[in-house]
């Protein structure tokens, strides 16, 4: 009931064995003073030789100072009390434990994993045989293994980016129950409901209906989960999904970001009470909406929780075919161009060269394109009916006027044309050019400005129609339709009376004509326009495209290295993230595929527990109770108790008031020492944020701090040397205390063994990394791994500190990364030593990497990991003589670790600026190229 007493240090309880020879120590005690009367007559009587004796210490008193030494002795040997892993479970027969470790079960996998252990605990307590069935996992046999067993390999189940799948187990769980009549199950759920859990509660209803099945579920927090993102014209938007358990509002907040696991915008939600769906926008420009790879929800960590967009996302893929001659148009002049330029901010152009108008039509057909833009085509051939197929079946068909389709007759027009149109000069003609009219208030184009510098010499004019007016968005200065459009089944016909060139207007060369284009392509869906093949058209016959894996997402959200497992996926069906096709990227860098764990109109249900007759368990493991400080603080109490009798005995009350002007005088001094102190402290943020300064983090280990600011007194000495950089003197900083966000880089020096600091601390460290600020980790444990050992201490308690920060992809410095350009040209990072790796944040690769010397990326990489102990190499005494020596006895490696540290600090204070195109020519000549 009480749990177990454990000690950290048993054999402190040895010096038990002295508690007698205290007593004995404790039963004497100095005599009271005896106040005796000096008058001359008093010595004749009172001088009477008289035998001292010891008077003997009080029994309670004795025993006083007894307990006082036992607690002093107790306290040492470090008890600790770990409260009893009740699990609500008999302690009897088998025991079936079914986890769900699906992308549900992630965001607080760690406690669920306690819980487990601790019932693992009390099985091997029991002696009862355990099974492990893992319900994101394929189907294995289900055996019964010792509980020492089964935790080993609980200590290597991780949580899987797709949903538990507990249909398929119902069999297996059903043998086994057959099997092991006496079978005692917990069942340690996620609390979301999977497609075929019918056939899994069935199997459990048995066992339920005899009282052995414990279920452990949250009841106080709703499963969490994105989907369906929308890149819509008023911005980005996706669906936040929740199981909708709790009948109370809920906040938060999603996070957008590029590539590269940079933020780029934040938006807010909130779901109404009780509801299971609500939206949150980003409201962005259209550049910057294009970079979005990944949206997230801040604060929950799971593969549900994001959503992954590729390019076929993020901009629309429209299709231009132009009537020109090839031999005869020139480039820069031609309707390709000025359709492509204004269509490149916010859609991905393919524009056909070398084929016939019919072709290209078919092609992008075929390919399910949802935008086609015909520049000046007028006889479309074979070709009419399927593209006219393609339109009801939701496809945006946008024409441009030209001679070619003033002399054509085809019926893909929105409006009846008038045969030969207008021109400025012509049989029916303008006196003088046209100026843009207006835009028609319910069309696509309101709100976009009228500009004044735009004329019209020529266009098709449209017959007149009593439907007319209802299909014009566009009207010149006298009336006439400058655009018009037509709905036609799912699709939509529109038709630009003037050329997609500068022939007939300079429509093609205002800021408003990406604008009223940007308009139509975003009356198309997001993703391609439906088959043809739906409406009679001949299907395709391409076969399907797969794209392998290049970067998956485990249970937690994060990326990883693809799976063994993980198998290509096709490129116009991915589908949603399973085993065999893990969430994630795939496909090359430039053609990125995305899969997610949720389908786009998904939606998350609670998990049902009606069917079953369970007794319901909640996820918390109490947590053991140090009782050190506890005795601690009653050994201070009879240790003032023990002093205040002592002083009473001794008559030291007579005395309490002659010590109280001293007393004074005391405290008056120690206040006078604790002024200094204060403003010292409150100065030291100023001269931080007014002069640049080097930091370090005070670990606490002397050694360590000494060896840390040595160092960077160094690197700052050999700065203020070689650059126009004059640093002023480092900074030892507490993480806890003080403000991170003067310092451009802090050096921190990981003491194997030591505790990471308090997930508050740790987020006060994400944010400096999150802003600017740039963190160098030093293992200073290359010379261990070079023995041989893949896990040194230094390592993993890296790794514990890390697991608290949101850390982007890491990669060993690339040759042509900034940072081996940004002072020096190095092609290594040595400290101390010269063999460790040093890692920086992972920088997309491009495919004309291979023509640049250096490679192309935004920002600076938060994070630097090394093992070479870079300290150790900068670090100077008084006389600027090398504290400790270099691993080669060179001091030929001093310096290029010197050199490392210069290139560290200039790349936290300039960033990237090395990459831009105008340091090519210099780095090219440095280079000896």
């Amino acid at each position: 009931m009480f749990g177990t007493l454990a000690l950290a240090s048993p054999w402190m309880l040895a010096a038990l064995v002295l508690l007698p020879a205290i007593w004995l120590l404790l039963r004497l005690i100095p005599p009271r003073p005896q106040r005796i009367d000096f008058p001359p007559l008093r010595l004749l009587y009172d001088l009477m030789p008289r035998q001292r004796v010891a008077a003997r210490s009080p029994w309670w008193l004795t025993a006083l100072r007894l307990l006082l030494a036992a607690c002093v002795i107790a306290m040492l040997a470090v008890p600790i009390l770990r409260p009893s892993a009740h699990t609500g479970l008999p302690r009897s027969g088998p025991l079936l434990l079914l986890v769900d470790n699906g992308w549900a079960a992630a965001s607080n996998w760690d406690l669920r994993k306690s819980v487990i252990q601790a019932t693992l605990q009390t099985a091997e307590q029991d002696h009862r045989p355990v099974a492990l069935v893992a319900l994101a996992e394929p189907v294995s046999d289900l055996s019964l293994s010792p509980a020492a067993a089964v935790a080993e390999k609980l200590a290597a189940l991780n949580p899987e980016p797709w949903q538990a799948n507990r249909g398929v187990f119902a069999k297996a769980i059903g043998d086994f129950l057959r099997a092991e009549p006496d079978a005692e199950i917990a069942w340690f759920s996620d609390g979301l409901a999977g497609a075929d859990d019918n056939a899994f509660l069935k199997a459990l209803a048995p066992s339920g209906e005899e009282g052995k099945v414990t279920v452990y579920r949250d009841s106080t927090h709703d499963v969490l989960a994105l989907a369906g993102a929308n890149n819509a014209p008023s911005g980005v938007s996706v669906r936040v999904l929740r199981t909708g358990t709790l009948e109370v509002p809920l906040k938060g907040s999603v996070r957008a970001l590029d590539l590269k696991s940079l933020p780029v915008g934040q938006a807010d939600f909130i779901f109404a009470p009780g509801a299971s769906e609500t939206t949150a926008t980003l409201d962005l420009p259209v550049d910057i909406r294009n970079d979005i790879a990944r949206i997230e929800l801040v604060g929950a960590n799971s593969a549900g929780s994001v959503q992954l967009l590729d390019r076929n996302w993020r901009r629309r893929v429209v299709g231009i075919v132009s009537g020109q001659d090839q031999d005869v148009s020139q480039p820069l002049l031609s309707a390709n161009y000025y359709l492509g330029r204004a269509l490149q901010p916010f859609a991905d152009v393919r524009a056909a060269q070398g084929t016939s108008p019919s072709e290209a039509i078919d092609r992008y057909i075929d390919d399910k394109l949802p935008v086609l833009m015909l520049a000046d085509v007028g006889n479309l051939g074979p070709a009419e009916d399927k593209l006219s197929s393609w339109i009801d079946n939701g496809g945006v068909l946008v024409r441009f006027a030209g001679s070619r389709l003033a002399a054509a007759e085809n019926t893909l027009l929105p409006v009846k044309l008038r045969e030969g149109g207008r021109t400025l000069g012509g049989a029916l003609s303008w006196e003088k050019p046209q100026k843009l009219g207006s835009f028609d208030a319910n069309g696509p184009f309101a709100g976009l400005a009228v500009p004044e510098d735009i004329t019209i010499n020529r266009q098709l004019l449209a017959e007149p129609d009593i439907d007319l007016p209802g299909k014009t968005w566009a009207t010149l200065a006298d009336g006439t339709p400058l655009v018009t459009a037509e709905k036609r089944g799912k699709g939509l016909l529109v038709l630009f009376h003037v050329t997609a060139d500068t022939t007939w207007s300079n429509l093609v060369l205002s800021g408003t004509f990406p604008e009223m284009l940007r308009k139509v392509v975003g009356l198309a869906t997001s993703g391609p326009a439906a088959d043809a093949s739906a409406a009679g058209a001949p299907a395709s016959s391409t076969a399907p495209v797969f794209a392998s894996p290049s970067r998956t997402l485990d249970g937690l959200g994060a990326f990883e290295v693809p799976p063994a497992t993980a198998q290509p996926a096709r490129v116009d069906q991915p589908g949603v993230g399973r085993a065999d096709h893990p969430p994630g990227f795939y496909g090359p860098p430039d053609g990125l595929v995305a899969v997610n764990a949720l389908a786009p109109n998904a939606y998350l249900k609670p998990l049902e527990f009606a069917p079953l007759n369970a007794t319901f368990e909640a996820y918390a493991v109490a947590k053991p109770v140090a009782l050190g400080p506890a005795i601690l603080v009653f050994a201070l109490v009879l240790l003032m108790a023990d002093a205040l009798i002592v002083f009473f005995m001794s008559g030291g009350l007579s005395r309490l008031t002659r010590a109280g002007t001293g007393a004074a005088a005391l405290v008056l001094f120690a206040m006078v020492l604790a002024l200094p102190h204060e403003a010292h402290a409150q100065s030291r943020p100023f001269d931080a944020a007014l002069r640049t300064r080097l930091a370090y983090v005070v670990t606490g280990d002397k050694e360590t701090d000494d060896t840390s600011l040595a160092g960077l007194k160094g690197l700052t000495a050999y700065i203020t040397e070689r650059t126009a950089l004059e640093p002023g003197p480092p900074d030892g900083i507490d993480l806890a205390k003080d403000e991170l966000a003067f310092y451009p880089l802090i050096y921190w020096p990981i003491v194997p063994g030591q505790d990471p600091p308090p997930p508050a601390v740790m987020a006060r460290v994400d944010a400096f990394m999150k802003s600017g600020g740039m963190v160098i980790f030093d293992t200073r444990d290359a010379v261990q791994r070079d023995a041989g050992q893949a896990d040194t201490p230094a390592g993993d308690t890296l790794k514990r500190l890390l697991a608290g920060l949101d850390i982007p992809e890491l990669e060993p410095v690339p040759p042509k990364h900034v940072l081996t350009k940004t002072f020096y040209l190095l092609d290594k990072f040595m400290g101390r030593y010269d063999t460790g790796e040093t890692w920086v944040q992972a920088t997309p690769q491009t495919a004309d990497d291979a023509d640049k010397p250096v490679l192309d990326g935004d920002g600076v990489s938060p994070i630097i990991i090394t093992s070479n102990d870079l300290a150790g190499a900068w670090a100077i005494d008084d006389n600027m003589n090398p504290l400790f020596p270099v691993s080669t006895g060179l001091e030929r490696q001093r310096e290029l670790a010197y050199r490392a540290g210069v290139n560290m600090v200039m790349y936290a204070l300039t960033g990237n600026y090395k990459a831009d195109q105008v340091h090519v020519q210099d780095l090219l000549e440095r280079l000896g190229r």
